[in-house]
């Protein structure tokens, strides 16, 4: 094989080596590209993500509103609950010493 042969073979095997390259990353591209229907699908999965997490959002905002409100009430109830239980005691204290009041008139 003299030199001129050698070249010859050399630039066969590499344009056959190329072509499989190119033939190789057309199949690769052709069995990946994306669809214009995947891509709208994405974008209505993406439409319907940024939706959930808007009510995800406005939902914790109203358990955050109603939380407080219900915290509040919890403490106006105490409070009240406390000024009818310090009524009631006075009320107790005040029936007991008529009580005691009667029992002495009566007794003497």
């Amino acid at each position: 094989m003299n030199r001129t042969e050698f070249i010859i073979a050399t630039a066969i095997v590499l344009f056959v080596a190329f072509c499989l390259g190119w033939f190789a990353s057309w199949l690769v591209n052709r069995f990946t590209r994306v669809t214009k229907a995947e891509i709208g699908e994405l974008d209505r999965m993406a439409q319907a993500l940024h939706e959930a997490e808007e009510t995800r959002d406005q939902a914790i905002t109203y358990l955050q509103q109603r939380e407080a409100e219900m915290t509040n009430q919890l403490s106006q109830t105490e409070a009240e609950l406390r000024a009818a239980m310090d009524g009631l005691r006075d009320a107790r204290q005040e029936t007991e010493e008529l009580r005691s009041w009667i029992d002495r008139q009566n007794a003497s």
